[in-house]
């Protein structure tokens, strides 16, 4: 799994995926065991602690599917891609870049900016 646009895409699959065990069984096939996620409001590390802040997204937003936006770009281990979280045919409130490391070919490390956040998230 080297592709920048394939990494990108799984990445994105695993964030929507609301059934615990095939989104866990995402997380097993390509985070490392000991993986980081940080961005500005909230940080991980490992697949439980990572799948514990997908889920509390999928809670607080409930409507909301995340989506690629533009393509993904990459050199050696490094990849950066930007995304969207909204409501299916609404413009999305809620934008970032992520910026991911990999190990092995599995992500090891992704740090997420948010790009536009909502005054009120």
């Amino acid at each position: 799994m080297s592709d920048p646009a394939t990494i990108a895409r799984t990445y994105i699959a695993t964030w929507n995926e609301t059934d615990p065990s095939r989104r866990r069984a995402l997380l097993a096939a390509t985070w490392a065991e000991d993986a980081l996620y940080v961005d500005p409001l909230m940080r991980g590390q490992g697949q439980d602690e990572i799948d514990g802040l997908i889920a509390a997204v999928q809670q607080r937003f409930p409507e909301f599917r995340f989506a690629l936006i533009g393509k993904a770009d990459g050199y050696g281990d490094n990849i950066r891609f930007s995304w969207q979280l909204g409501p299916d045919g609404a413009e999305a409130p809620i934008k970032g870049t992520d910026f991911v490391q990999l190990e092995s070919g599995r992500l090891s490390k992704v740090s997420g900016f948010l790009d536009q956040v909502p005054a009120a998230a």
